[in-house]
């Protein structure tokens, strides 16, 4: 069929249909004229059939679900079956499995060992500090260890210094990124977000006059003291990793996932199984997924909108998990990665859901508040968009449109 006659025959539609009506096609479209037979459902789904005759698919898709937590209703599904980059809205399905399977008061930990014995100012043994991908770890954490040791009195190490790094695998990048991405290296011990965190301990056991020599990579001990510990609340990693799409947060989160297992150096597969375990509790065959890292990042990711919906409403169900997640999302022109977008409207300060983007990859996914005071949960991906600006366009009408 030429691109003419699709387009006659297609005009046809819109005209038969109702759904050709320029107020309906611009998404200015109102429910009143029909009276009290046109439900809200009914609506709903007339207002978001009309926004995907938008001269925007012609050269790209979209993958749509909308679900009413309220009612435990499907209200639309557009492709929503469709395997799909989901960009950062990865971070939804790490996020809610961590919340599941760690609890929201779970801790990172970041801690400093001795062997042997202190005698005198002299430490006669190794010091190990052991890293726990900690993505937020800074100075005063550092000086903590710092101050540790000159409460001990020691000045001088006569062993060395080791860097624990066993949580993690040895590989410092996801599978499947670019090798052109601007990420951070993926470590157990990071300071200020970076892979300094020995040269900056060091620097400081030097300043604070306390002699040592740096012996590599070692794991510590079972019979290591513990002379200092760190630790960060999960909520303290989440609300970056969800507001402001910080990718390093979502790694060091997946990898609590992995380090789960207990298995030392442990890589993205043992933080799979967490994740393929609960979209097999969802109802769904985790085979037909995959999820590469725990950010989104990868172009080897492939979930579905009707996968994503089915993390929200899981979350939905547990206050545990519901909680944490819904504070930590981003609000519609208020912050984090939407505050620039839906500014006014009915959507401002309503929506609060996770964004996503690759280069010709434009997603969202979340929760909003109808007018009806019904919550709904819904996802958005666009995919092999030009411009992401005119997806994220199509997607705020979307979000005004489940505002109604």
């Amino acid at each position: 069929m030429n691109m003419r006659l699709f387009r006659v025959l297609l005009g046809v539609f819109w005209f038969v249909g109702g759904v050709g009506n320029p107020l309906l096609a611009s998404g200015r479209f109102s429910c009143e004229p029909l009276g009290e037979e046109a439900s809200w459902p009914v609506c709903l789904r007339d207002g978001l059939d009309s926004l995907l005759q938008d001269e925007l698919f012609l050269t790209s898709q979209v993958g749509l679900c909308v679900y009413d937590l309220t009612d435990d209703t499907l209200l639309y599904a557009y492709q929503a079956k469709q395997r799909m980059r989901p960009a950062s809205t990865e971070k939804l399905v790490t996020a809610v499995t961590a919340l599941s399977e760690l609890g929201s008061d779970y801790r990172f930990a970041t801690r400093l060992f001795y062997t042997g014995e202190i005698r005198g100012r002299v430490l006669y043994g190794d010091l190990y500090v052991v890293g726990g991908f900690d993505p937020c770890f800074g100075k005063e954490d550092l000086l903590s260890f710092g101050k540790a040791l000159k409460e001990s009195d020691v000045d001088s190490i006569v062993g060395k210094l080791y860097a624990d790094v066993s949580m993690k695998d040895t590989l410092q990048w996801g599978w499947g990124w670019c090798w052109d991405d601007d990420m951070p290296v993926l470590t157990p011990l990071l300071y200020g977000k970076k892979n300094i965190f020995i040269r900056a301990f060091s620097e400081m056991l030097h300043g604070l006059g306390i002699h040592h020599v740096f012996g590599g990579q070692a794991r510590c001990p079972q019979n290591g003291v513990l002379l200092a510990g760190r630790t960060r609340q999960l909520a303290d990693v989440l609300h970056p990793m969800m507001k402001e799409s910080d990718n390093l947060c979502a790694e060091a989160l997946f990898y609590q996932l992995a380090a789960r297992t207990g298995k030392p150096y442990a890589s993205r597969k043992e933080a799979m199984y967490y994740i393929e375990r609960l979209i097999g509790r969802l109802g769904y065959d985790p085979g037909k997924y995959i999820v590469a890292d725990g950010s989104g990042v990868s172009l080897y990711n492939y979930l579905t909108p009707e996968l994503e919906i089915a993390f929200l409403r899981y979350a939905y169900r547990d206050e545990a998990i519901f909680s944490p997640l819904y504070i930590a999302l981003p609000i519609a022109g208020v912050d984090g990665t939407l505050k620039k977008r839906m500014r006014k409207g009915k959507a401002y300060g309503n929506v609060r859901a996770k964004t996503g983007t690759l280069e010709g990859v434009s997603t969202l996914a979340g929760y909003v508040r109808s007018a009806n005071n019904h919550l709904l949960a819904f996802c958005i991906m666009n995919q092999g968009v030009e411009r992401v600006a005119a997806a994220q366009d199509f997607q705020d009408k979307v979000c005004e449109w489940l505002c109604r």
